[in-house]
């Protein structure tokens, strides 16, 4: 079969159309289930959370480095980090993780 990217692209547009029409068009009253609510209110914190977490790992010379980053940068942001500090110390502790190693 031949590689035609215009049905690449004529596929793409029509997903995110109807991703991004449909639930204007299906949902015309304002939601009151609390679970859907809930539901909707984090999908996106999961997907992001989806997409940076094996790229925190897989993205360092070392797994251990890339560990490393990551469980500091969980525990900073729990005890309150802003995002800036909490980045630089997950940058940092992969800076000296991998010169030590």
């Amino acid at each position: 079969m031949r590689n035609n990217i215009y049905i690449y692209i004529l596929t793409i547009a029509l997903c995110v159309f109807a991703i991004r029409v449909l639930p204007l068009t299906i949902i015309r009253k304002p939601i009151k289930s609390a679970f859907i609510k809930d539901f909707l209110y984090y999908v996106p914190y999961v997907t992001l959370s989806l997409m940076t977490f094996p790229a925190i790992i897989d993205v360092t010379e070392s797994f251990l480095s890339g560990l490393l980053a990551l469980l500091i940068g969980i525990i900073a942001a729990y005890k309150g980090m802003g995002l800036f500090k909490v980045t630089v110390l997950c940058c940092l502790s992969v800076l000296i993780l991998e010169f030590l190693l």
